[in-house]
């Protein structure tokens, strides 16, 4: 089942793949022949195939027509805030007076200008950079013809880039004729949507959720260890597949706005992200992985006293719920949650130390359940919706607006990012002219498509697109040669170089930045014409290559200096520190609990952000060069990374797990003096449990951030004081004293609480159900305690510390 599993999720990676290449072939197609074969005039007005072609490769890479959609909308953003600055400083300078050096310092203003203000996207100003490069480098060459360029010239950079974005979505429009996996005719027939990947890749979701729901089930009811660990080994490739789909619903669910405006009626309604919706069906199941891996031996004795009928039926609701999830994701919405408890746990009674962790899975199943019946299937018929909300909607509007004007305000990062790419792209062109004054346009024009905000591997990504760009040229320059006496045909090896250059984008060598530019390589020698001979033009086409990525490599470290081994140390701090405020907020048998529920989810989301940063720096560390530093441990950082998420799982589930146990002693409404102690013992007990896990990760944030790498040998993490020990490595005696202490207190608080709404006056079935879910509750919190100051996560973190200090600091143990 594992390698079917792989050999399902390669087919669909190949799919995907092959169809963005025939998308991109299509495209490059429409670009050829319109510049080629066109009408004289068109050809005169779009006098920069060149251009055409690397906005296309921008925007049809594995796009959508949404993503196409939204492309061209930035095309055109960006030559409307092109044409405006190039005509006004030609018109006021007048461009016979634009000497190289007057051209490179325009260039450096106009990128300021353009990367300046935060709200204007990405791809916008990756297209506006590489117009302004031509604009004003054209302007240096061809300074003599000064009448016709005032005008003409940006005109015609800005046709030939909206030719490009045109292209773009006309490969979108064409059929599913090849590639598709449906079999069905309208969905052959249709366009590339949004729609219908996100769709897609939602019911896959599905189907691998209630997949590895089935295997981590089976796992928990075997009946010996070996059949247990071949389920658990079953589920782990769906759930790498299943995290993969998530990422890949999230980096396109944006797309659907832009197909249908009508969506985000639905997606308003439901408040939520598609990605954050099925993570409420992620997080219980990660729950009930955690529940089976920490099975120390089969079959688990509580569940043996459990009627396997009601585990089995729980099982099909469960499982006919998340099919009914694969048929309408991820158009849904959710109603009310009912919290309920199946009538077969009423039984349990009774919490103990060896079912803590049956509890703990009973209790992901019921928040698994209450998740998936939650689910409705959300209409397209929203005007009900619309008139509902108008109310809230102008409410909210002047929030909105207030948002949008603080996007126009440049932040600080906004101005790093401006200073960067104008003191690269002006030092690039500069460069440029001093090399080669006719081809000092692919200085400014390599580097204009690599600017990001925020961090990445420079070292890495500059060399996959040196290494690239000088793939593409040679095989342009060979194809050249070969069809040197049929020049008509020299389009046709572009077309398997394409299929190549997008699978050259999902490696882990070249990546996007390396497929990108072996594919512009090839197109600007094979897609052309009239440039001069194709290997004077490929040497000085990589000599201004390499000389712009000199230029950004130079500045990308003059303007962020810190290396990315040092921001994951301290993403891994900030991660750390937002663990702490998320358990911190716990609170239990609280009135204000619909208040702390909104603040927690702020902290919660927070803290999966700082995992997913940290995740990207260390995939950015591993890749960059060590020079003099000390070698990034990239394995012991993935184990504090996977420490780190499980620890925040833990946490979610426990805040799920309080709020339902809240919720349903709230609506009890019992009041007596006789659950009062119990209860003020329980929250005691979490206190105490807050309190050893906030000064635990207090001191791992410390280690972290480098406050105290020195004295690492004086930090006692579970006692979150600095107390000299004797082996690091091993919790204390005393300390394993005070945890089982806690949760010998907990337990028996529990347990006292349960046997005092037993004896509640009132309905037997009604305290039986009560007592069954706050039983029930009570023993999956108590796992969760356990598991954390027990030999759980932060023990192991504590470990991979210790490792990773004793590789950065030898001198320090």
């Amino acid at each position: 089942m594992v390698s079917a599993t792989r050999m399902g999720w390669t087919y669909a990676v190949w799919c995907l793949i092959l169809r963005a290449a025939f998308r991109t072939i299509l495209a490059c197609t429409i670009v050829y022949t319109t510049t080629l074969y066109g009408p004289q005039p068109l050809r005169r007005l779009v006098a920069y195939p060149a251009y055409s072609y690397l906005t296309t490769i921008l925007i049809v890479s594995e796009a959508t027509l949404g993503e196409a959609l939204r492309g061209f909308w930035h095309a055109l953003y960006a030559c409307i805030q092109v044409l405006i600055l190039s005509i006004l400083s030609l018109r006021l300078i007048g461009p016979a007076h634009f000497s190289y050096f007057v051209s490179s310092l325009a260039v450096a203003l106009c990128a300021f200008v353009v990367a300046l203000p935060g709200a204007t996207h990405l791809m916008s100003k990756r297209i506006a950079f590489g117009q302004i490069v031509i604009v004003y480098v054209g302007t240096a060459i061809h300074c003599a013809e000064a009448d016709e360029l005032v005008l003409m010239h940006p005109i015609q950079v800005s046709l030939s880039t909206m030719l490009g974005a045109s292209a773009s979505v006309g490969a979108m429009l064409f059929p599913n004729l090849f590639f598709y996996q449906k079999a069905s005719l309208a969905a052959v027939l249709s366009p590339y949507l949004a729609y219908d990947e996100v769709r897609q890749m939602c019911q896959k979701y599905a189907e691998n959720a209630r997949k590895r729901f089935d295997l981590y089930l089976d796992a928990i009811l075997s009946q010996d260890s070996s059949a247990a660990l071949d389920f658990i080994l079953q589920a782990k490739p769906l759930a790498e597949v299943g995290e993969k789909l998530l990422r890949s619903i999230e980096h396109k669910q944006e797309a659907l706005l832009w197909e249908r405006p009508t969506i985000r009626n639905i997606l308003n309604r439901s408040r939520f992200s598609v990605r954050e919706k099925l993570q409420e069906v992620e997080i219980p199941l990660r729950g009930i992985a955690i529940a089976a891996t920490s099975c120390p031996s089969f079959p688990v004795a509580m569940i043996k006293k459990l009627q396997a009928d009601a585990l089995l039926d729980l099982k099909k609701r469960i499982h006919d719920k998340l099919e009914q999830l694969e048929h309408f994701a991820p158009f849904y919405t959710r109603k009310k949650k009912e919290r309920s408890l199946d009538e077969a746990f009423w039984s349990l009674e009774t919490i103990s130390h060896e079912d803590l962790l049956a509890f703990f899975f009973i209790d992901c199943l019921k928040i698994l359940q209450e998740n998936t019946e939650a689910v409705e299937e959300c209409k397209h018929e929203c005007s009900g919706i619309e008139s509902s909300s108008g109310s809230q909607n102008q409410s909210n509007c002047c929030a909105k607006w207030s948002c949008r004007l603080l996007c126009i305000i440049p932040s600080k990062t906004s101005l790093r990012f401006a200073v960067k790419c104008s003191l690269s792209l002006g030092l690039a062109v500069q460069l440029g002219f001093l090399f080669n004054k006719r081809e000092a346009y692919w200085a400014g024009l390599t580097i204009a498509i690599s600017f990001v905000r925020g961090r990445q591997a420079t070292f890495t990504l500059a060399n996959a697109r040196a290494q690239s760009t000088a793939m593409g040229s040679i095989y342009g320059i060979l194809c050249c040669f070969i069809f040197k006496k049929v020049e008509d045909l020299s389009f046709l090896p572009l077309l398997p170089w394409l299929v190549l250059t997008s699978f050259l984008r999902h490696s882990r060598m070249y990546g996007q930045a390396g497929g990108i530019s072996a594919a512009v390589g090839a197109l600007l020698i094979l897609g052309r014409r009239h440039y001069g001979p194709p290997l004077d033009f490929a040497i000085a086409r990589i000599t201004e290559a390499v000389i712009g990525l000199i230029c950004f490599i130079t500045v990308e470290i003059l303007t962020s200096p810190v290396r990315a081994a040092t921001l994951a140390k301290l993403k891994l701090s900030l991660g750390l520190g937002s663990l702490q405020e998320c358990i911190k907020d716990l609170v239990l048998f609280d009135n204000k609990i619909a208040s702390v529920g909104p603040k927690l989810r702020q902290k919660q989301n927070k803290l999966k952000s700082h995992v997913n940063k940290l995740e990207k720096f260390i995939e950015e560390a591993q890749l960059e060069p060590n020079f003099w530093f000390i070698p990034f441990n990239g394995a012991c950082y993935d184990k504090l990374l996977r420490s780190l998420s499980n620890t925040g799982n833990l946490s979610i589930i426990m805040s799920n797990i309080i709020e339902s146990l809240s919720f349903v002693l709230q609506c009890s409404e019992l009041d007596s003096e006789e659950l009062r102690k119990p209860m003020k013992g329980i929250e005691k007990d979490l206190e105490i449990f807050k309190k050893k896990i906030g000064n635990s990760l207090q001191c791992l944030q410390e280690l972290a951030s480098n406050k105290s790498l020195a004295v690492l040998g004086k930090h006692d993490i579970e006692s979150g004081t600095l107390s000299a020990r004797e082996n690091g490595s091993r919790v204390s005696d005393s300390d394993k004293e005070e945890t089982e202490c806690l949760v010998d207190s907990f337990l028996q608080n529990s347990n006292e609480l349960s046997d005092k709404i037993a004896t509640m006056t009132g309905l037997i079935e009604d305290h039986q159900k009560l007592r069954g879910q706050v039983t029930v509750c009570l023993g999956g919190l108590g796992f969760c305690i356990s598991s954390l100051l027990g030999l759980g996560e932060l023990k192991e973190m504590e470990k991979d510390f210790q490792e990773l200090i004793k590789l950065e600091h030898p001198s320090s143990m």
